[in-house]
């Protein structure tokens, strides 16, 4: 039943719309409100090279999930988009403050169909762009307390404190695996790294948030946790094939940018897993060189080796399982609450995401 309602997407509702229809209309409406409150808290006239670029990765677009799942979420428990609304916007902002960083980190070329920030102005000015996005985050957490009260922006913030400290330990634990050159990789160890990078800043934190804000403070300290580390690896998943099989449109950056940045995802863990001893020792060597040392005919050569052993197959499999699993405890996790259109694009997000990638 599940894998049915994973593969299928043309469903129609009472209005004659599809299901997906209706996710990406309501998408498009929560992106549009947060991206417009977004865009208008940015400071003007400040230094060069500062809150201008704050507002480059916005301007370029996004999907908007993070901040459309924390008012749904907190419309589905009884609150509202008003009180939530900058909430999801301190979530939108750390979001794109990661992702200045990572690009940084990873050597990135492209993010939305354009130069990243590092790569057209500068490391320096990548770094402190991140940094001003990350204190506008907290600005946004902060103004709370004028609408929310003291109370629940304090509880709001040491979700942030939470959420901060996982995302922060899952980098590490990815660019320690780079580093160190780690191919003795399991399943196991990847979704853990995707817990904490992945799914604690996307999903749990999101929904955790709106709920706070809804319910007035009271949540229990594990609600939304599995739910979203299951859909979070879905999305990870997901991201990872999309990467290595997608177009430069749909996907918005290069294009096998994780074989050339050396990272380890789910499809190059089963490769090595897979592949001869002969083999395992190229991968292992490919990966062990710097960025800048590794050529386009090697990366066809790893790429071609994924798909000759499944490993694209074994990772869409995988993504569907988790997806089925994340399904089924959204289900517990709002069980009680009464049925409504942000109830249903919550469950909704699950079938969109992962259906992206084929």
């Amino acid at each position: 039943m599940l894998g049915g309602a994973l593969d299928s997407g043309a469903e129609r509702s009472s209005s004659g719309r599809s299901n997906t229809e209706a996710f990406e209309e309501t998408l498009a409406r929560y992106r549009e409100l947060s991206a417009r409150a977004l865009l208008e808290l940015i400071p003007s006239g400040s230094p060069p090279y500062l809150y201008d670029l704050v507002a480059a990765y916005p301007r370029r677009g996004g999907k908007g999930l993070r901040a459309a799942l924390c008012m749904a979420t907190c419309n589905a428990l009884g609150g509202s988009e008003r009180q939530a609304l900058s909430s999801a916007v301190a979530v939108e902002l750390f979001h794109n403050g990661f992702l200045i960083h990572d690009d940084l980190q990873d050597g990135s070329e492209r993010r939305r169909g354009g130069l990243t920030i590092h790569r057209e102005h500068g490391v320096g000015i990548a770094v402190n762009v991140g940094n001003a996005t990350n204190l506008l985050a907290m600005q946004r957490l902060m103004e709370n307390h004028r609408l929310l009260g003291p109370q629940l922006t304090w509880r709001i913030g040491e979700e942030t404190e939470r959420m901060l400290r996982h995302s922060l330990e899952g980098q590490a634990i990815e660019l320690g695996w780079i580093r160190d050159n780690a191919c003795d990789l399991r399943q196991q160890d990847y979704l853990r790294m995707c817990l904490k990078k992945t799914s604690w800043y996307s999903f749990i934190y999101p929904m955790r948030v709106g709920a706070l804000i809804a319910e007035g403070g009271e949540l229990d300290s594990e609600r939304f946790c599995t739910f979203g580390w299951y859909f979070g690896a879905a999305f990870q998943i997901r991201d990872d094939i999309l990467n290595l099989t997608g177009t430069y449109r749909e996907y918005g950056k290069e294009i096998r940018g994780d074989l050339w940045e050396g990272k380890r995802t789910l499809m190059t863990t089963h490769l090595l897993n897979h592949c001869t001893a002969s083999e395992r020792r190229h991968i292992e060597a490919f990966l062990g060189k710097p960025r800048e040392r590794r050529t386009a005919p090697a990366v066809e050569r790893v790429y071609e080796l994924l798909v000759r052993y499944g490993s694209i197959d074994a990772a869409r499999r995988s993504a569907r399982e988790l997806a089925g699993a994340a399904l089924i405890e959204a289900l517990r996790s709002f069980r009680g609450v009464r049925d409504s259109a942000h109830k249903r694009f919550i469950l909704d997000m699950v079938l969109y995401v992962v259906r992206r990638d084929c």
